[in-house]
């Protein structure tokens, strides 16, 4: 191999771990940003959820997120994801919770913030 090639492909691979890390810091800060957040603003910036269920004055809106990264080591391979639960109470976000495979070591939730990201700018 080359050392032009092993330099190209250095390259790539910080680049993806660049934006792997700015989508896990985008993930983290919806859980603070996007408290006290009404219905109306949480449809305008994550559109209509996948799942709704509710129980007197909560509600909890289910979001799938991700780009279906593979990781494959050691002859397994995992698909991250990630679902974003919305809890809102009398109408208004009062926690944000990530379930599933989110994302790597370094990168926690990263597969979140697809889904999260238009309520946080």
């Amino acid at each position: 191999m080359s050392v032009q090639r092993i330099l190209s492909t250095a390259l790539l691979a910080a680049g993806l771990a660049a934006c792997a890390i700015e989508r896990a810091q985008v993930a983290s800060d919806a859980q603070a940003k996007m408290m006290g957040l009404t219905r109306e603003q949480v449809l305008a910036c994550m559109g209509p959820p996948a799942n709704k269920a509710a129980e007197g004055a909560t509600e909890v809106w289910s979001y799938g997120s991700g780009n279906d990264f593979t990781q494959a080591s050691y002859g397994t391979s995992t698909t991250r994801h990630c679902t974003v639960n919305v809890t809102l109470t009398d109408g208004h976000v009062n926690a944000l919770n990530y379930l599933g495979p989110t994302g790597g070591l370094l990168t926690p939730n990263e597969q979140c913030a697809f889904a999260v990201a238009n309520c946080v700018r």
